[in-house]
């Protein structure tokens, strides 16, 4: 790994963390707060691909977990991660890594709605299905009832994979920072 890849991915965590700026929404019928995050997690895998994609979230979980406020609402510690919610955060370094992935596998073949189906495949599918297990277990909820609340935030994330989508799309136009060499995937060395 050389020095700009590291800063993509410093980059991206930082991204995230700014995203957190937006205060959290909270809801009466879960103890998960809603995020603008995780817009910022579909964006690291789409755009960074699985390897440094993965790591910029590998990189910002350490921080939240170090204690570092990064998370919306100013919130960060391991508490937060031990906390209902933390299946949900613990999960984002794996949507990214399979975000990444998908987009790295099918790159030359990368589309709006495959740049979307990705992120809805890692951003919602693997991060609800880390974030409700993580519930159920931390609040003794039975797995169904914790997804079934997690229904409501189905919308709301779509929107959030449609945008990160188009971001990406646009960002694969204008300045590609994966390309395919051989079976793995790289960032491009830009100058």
């Amino acid at each position: 790994m050389n020095l700009k890849q590291m800063l993509y991915a410093a980059l991206f965590a930082a991204l995230i963390g700014a995203l957190g700026i937006l205060p959290p929404i909270v809801l009466p019928i879960s103890p998960v707060p809603i995020t603008a995050q995780t817009a910022g997690v579909m964006l690291a895998g789409a755009v960074l691909g699985a390897k440094y994609g993965g790591m910029s979230l590998v990189v910002f979980v350490s921080l939240v977990a170090m204690g570092v406020p990064l998370l919306a609402g100013g919130r960060g510690g391991i508490g937060v991660l031990l906390g209902p919610g933390g299946g949900y955060i613990l999960s984002w370094p794996i949507a990214a890594f399979i975000i990444g992935f998908l987009v790295e596998k099918y790159w030359h073949k990368m589309n709006i709605g495959r740049f979307i189906l990705f992120n809805i495949v890692g951003g919602i599918i693997v991060v609800y299905a880390g974030g409700v297990t993580y519930l159920s277990f931390m609040t003794g909820l039975p797995w169904t009832t914790a997804a079934f609340q997690a229904l409501i935030y189905i919308p709301g994330d779509l929107a959030k994979a449609v945008l990160a989508g188009v971001i990406a799309m646009q960002l694969k136009k204008a300045y590609p920072l994966i390309t395919k060499k051989t079976k793995e995937s790289t960032l491009t060395k830009v100058a």
